[in-house]
Formats: structure tokens, sequence, C-alpha cells
């Protein structure tokens, strides 16, 4: 597996009830070349409290080989030719290390934070990949641009707002995924589906991947190079007393999931809908301190990961190893004895080959 991390946002998760360290902007420079140093592959942000694209401005002016992309953006919000053009920009300050990862949102979002009217989020998807690719192309290689859709007509592109061709135009776009719709449709137009926390190893071998097997069977695409990342649901520290809390937390994080209808499908797939048909009442009544003991340790390990800093690696080359093939993983790192512990955690996960999530990826799997 490849290794990269996702920058803190300081989030809330209702949940928890307690905010993470926000994020400092001054130190995002630094805490790029750090990882460089260390050896990590990629690292990636997500669209919550600050715009991504800045913030992967930033980190691609302080380093030279680290891979960078969003973790998502949220497409929609955005016509795709502000994306393009985000991306576009991206790609040549990095000289070629930029993925764009988008998501979808959810419709209370869509409609009630950025004002849109809902569609379909599939089609929509499916769509909007397609312009923002349109306009790359006209870019890149004067083709006219002429997109007629049902969301977006595209057909003016000026000398003044066309930045022209670049070094590395070949920019590749993740989707964030945990239902087998938007799986299907990153199979046809994606090169990789950015794995929602809550989804199982059996889940994304089972549901996900031959979902988007037949995508890419519908347009005829390749697989070979086809990406499946994931943070998965973690908890880790240095001895197991530190254990502890993180368990804690995790199992609360993992009932607020359960409470979501947009990530029912992974929880159905294991029977466990009775479960989240009573965190789902749980949370409409706002009574977060009573939805983790519904969590039994053996629905804890199904979905979380467990392990001090020694095993961690390990364990989740050993779940995660057959399907997917960029784990997002992060420890704190104070000193330069940190530093060489996630070193060497990242060798451990890093010397997992890929042969096997390619095979699974294209149905070969033994």
């Amino acid at each position: 597996m490849r290794l990269e991390t996702l920058l803190p946002l300081g989030k809330v998760d209702p949940g928890l009830r307690a905010p993470e360290v926000p994020l400092d902007l001054h130190s995002i420079g630094r805490d790029a070349r750090l990882l460089e140093e260390i050896g990590y592959d990629r690292l990636v942000v997500e669209e919550t409290k600050d715009d991504p694209f800045i913030l992967m401005a930033l980190a691609a002016e302080a380093t030279q080989t680290l891979k960078l992309g969003t973790s998502v953006a949220i497409a929609f919000p955005r016509s795709p030719t502000v994306t393009a053009l985000s991306a576009w920009t991206l790609q040549k300050l990095s000289r070629g290390r930029f993925t764009l990862g988008l998501g979808t949102q959810v419709r209370a979002h869509i409609e009630r934070r950025y004002g849109l009217q809902w569609s379909p989020a599939g089609p929509w998807m499916r769509e909007y990949v397609a312009a923002v690719r349109a306009v790359w192309n006209c870019w890149q290689n004067g083709v006219p641009l002429n997109v007629e859709g049902e969301h977006y007509n595209l057909n003016l592109m000026v000398p003044l707002f066309n930045p022209g061709p670049i070094e590395h135009p070949e920019i590749p776009i993740h989707v964030a995924a945990v239902n087998s719709v938007l799986c299907r449709i990153a199979g046809e137009v994606a090169d990789g589906i950015r794995v929602h926390p809550v989804c199982t190893p059996s889940y994304i071998e089972k549901v996900m991947l031959p979902a988007v097997r037949t995508g890419a069977a519908k347009t005829g695409r390749s697989l070979d190079n086809f990406q499946v990342c994931m943070k998965p649901l973690v908890a880790a520290a240095a001895t197991e007393a530190e254990l502890v809390p993180k368990v804690r937390d995790v199992r609360a994080r993992i009932s607020f999931y359960a409470s979501t209808p947009q990530y029912r499908a992974a929880f159905d797939h294991l029977g466990l809908g009775d479960l989240a048909d009573r965190l789902k009442l749980l949370s409409r009544a706002q009574k977060w301190e009573e939805m983790p003991q519904h969590i039994s340790d053996d629905i804890l390990h199904a979905f979380v990961t467990i392990g001090t800093y020694d095993t961690i690696a390990q364990k989740l080359c050993d779940r995660f190893g057959k399907v997917v093939t960029h784990c997002e993983f992060s420890i704190a790192v104070a000193n330069d004895a940190d530093k060489h512990r996630l070193r060497d955690l990242a060798k451990t996960i890093q010397s997992q080959p890929l042969d096997g999530v390619r095979r699974t990826i294209l149905g070969e799997a033994a």
C-alpha cells in the first residue's frame, strides 16, 4: 500500500463533543516538508473549515516530491470551469503532483448550506467530471469547448480566460463514495475512489469494487491504475493505557456514522440495519451520550483497527492490503523519536505489495 495523510481541520463530531486542534495555516509548509522527509507518498486535505485548494498551494510551494490532493473538494457548489482552473493551477505549481478528489455532499447541505437545487448525485457527478475534463482538453489541446448536459452547457472559452497547455496535463480525478451508485460512476469516469472510513474491507470488496468494475465495463475503461484510497477508522497510541480514550472516542464516532442514513448501506452489509435505526432515532433526539453504548466490542472491531504504534501498521496491512491502494494514517510528531516511529510505520505500510489489491480491483483475486 501507499501511505498518505490527511491534515486535521478542526472538525467537531456531534457524538464526540470535543473539537480537534484547529489547523495552523502557517505550519502547512513545514508539516508538508516533514512528511516528504519521512517518506509519505501523498498529503491530502478535505473541505471543512478551510479552502482545500489554498491549503494545497501552500503545501505544493514547500515541497518537491510529495504528491498532493483534495480528499475531497465539494464539487457541485463550484462551476466545473472554476474547479478545472483551480486544479490546473495546482498542477502547474506542483509540477504534476496533484490529484483532484471530488465529493458530492448530502442533500441538506447542498440545499441549505450552499443554496443549490438538489439533483441525484450520481448522474450529476458523471456530468461534472466530464465537464471538467472537457475544459482541460480545451486548454491543453485546443479542442472547442462544447458541453451539453442536464446541468451544464459550456461553449465559450476566449483567449483571455484560457491558461493554455501545461507540462503535466493528466490530472487524476477521484470520487468520494459509499454507495454502489457513485462507485459505478467512478468506474465510468474517474481514476479512483475515496472510500469513506465506515466501509469495511468486506464491503469494499463485495459491494464497492464490483460496482466500479460495472461502470468501467460500461465505458470500456481500464482499471489497471485505478486507486482505492481510504482513511480507515483507527485507534492507535503509544501504550495500551493511552489507547483507552482513543477507543472510547472511535466508539462514539461509529455510533454517529451508524445514525447517518447516507452510510446505511455499509451497516446493512453486516446485518446491522436495526442498529442504524435505533441510533438514527437517538441522534434525532440529540441523545449523543447514549449512542456509544450501542456499539458492542464485536461491532467496534468490525469497523476499527486498534493497536499500539508498534503493531498498528501491520494490522492495517493485514486488514486492508487486498482492497486499498492508499491508506491514510498519521500520528503526532513532537520529537525525533516520534519522527523515527512514523518513518518505520511508513516503511511497513509501503512494503505491502500492490499485486493483491490490483487483482481485487480487477476481480481476479483468489
